[in-house]
């Protein structure tokens, strides 16, 4: 039985403030998991909070690369240094977010260890770099381009590891139909399934065949990105950049629960759930069900 330890990521760097004075709320996500009971239902370790710096784009512009890169740069290897020893360990960290810049330090402390894989699902490829976008800035929307070494030094490059994750070892699903990334992630030959070939395909049955491929002897394991906003909005509105036409629970669940099953899965993160968009607390209660069923919980 695989030992579950929970910690807090709970970090805003990677988004734009939602209005002029204003955070990003995402930081609140672990915090409302955790009430819905989630390490208890899971029988989960405590693996505790690693503190984020202050959100803080002081004086950036259009045009000055990442911002916060300094502090996303420090909480990487922050995150990194503390699921390292978890991992090396055999435990399963379930890493509860944050935004989707918090996959840096999973994909920094697995190239740490060895070769890896990275399952995402998520609306979006968060592949925006200087090579197809004149708009790099927030790294929520670029770390898979950042970890794959498509990006700025100071965060594509820590502990000169570039790149922590390669192409072929990338399996993303639940991207919208017509995404704009679509026809460059398939140049590089990067598997993209999107929610209409996903229900064309099946999803217990298209998971199995990517969890196969992410089973091979060239890799020591692979990790589970989750973003909430692979949810339809009709379902989970509470995140920054709701797309219509997504995922809904009755095919999240099983694609989830396919991708975490197996034993080469080393670990799960949870991002962009924001609490102060659900007033009710209806979408969290969703989220957290469904990463507690997945994970074999109650």
């Amino acid at each position: 039985m695989r030992n579950i330890v929970v910690l807090d990521a709970p970090s805003n760097l990677g988004l734009r403030p939602p209005a002029p004075g204003a955070v990003p709320g995402c930081h609140k996500l672990a915090g409302a998991l955790r009430d819905n009971g989630i390490v208890r239902r899971l029988g989960a370790r405590e693996g505790g909070v690693v503190v984020a710096p202050r959100y803080d784009r002081g004086d950036w512009q259009e045009g000055d690369g990442v911002f916060n890169a300094a502090a996303l740069a420090a909480y990487t290897r922050k995150l990194a240094d503390r699921l390292g020893p978890h991992l090396a360990a055999g435990d399963f960290p379930l890493v509860l977010g944050g935004d989707c810049s918090i996959q840096l330090g999973a994909s920094l402390a697995l190239k740490r260890l060895g070769r890896y894989g990275l399952a995402a699902v998520d609306a979006s490829a968060d592949f925006r770099h200087t090579g197809n976008s004149a708009h790099v800035g927030a790294a929520a929307g670029e770390e898979l381009a950042i970890a794959t070494g498509r990006g700025q030094d100071d965060l594509a490059d820590l502990d000169g590891l570039r790149p922590y994750l390669r192409d072929e070892d990338v399996r993303l699903f639940g991207l919208r139909d017509g995404d704009e990334d679509l026809p460059e992630l398939a140049g590089l030959k990067i598997p993209a399934v999107t929610v209409g070939q996903l229900r064309e395909w099946g999803v217990a049955d298209t998971a199995r065949g990517a969890v196969l491929s992410l089973e091979s002897s060239a890799l020591d394991g692979y990790w589970v990105h989750l973003d909430a906003d692979v949810l339809d909005p009709s379902v989970m509105p509470a995140v920054d950049s709701p797309d219509p036409d997504g995922l809904l629970p009755g095919e999240l669940g099983p694609l989830l629960g396919e991708l975490v099953r197996s034993e080469r899965c080393v670990g799960l993160n949870v991002t962009i759930y924001d609490p102060d968009l659900d007033p009710d607390g209806t979408a969290g209660t969703l989220l957290t069900d469904l990463v507690v069923a997945a994970l074999g919980g109650r």
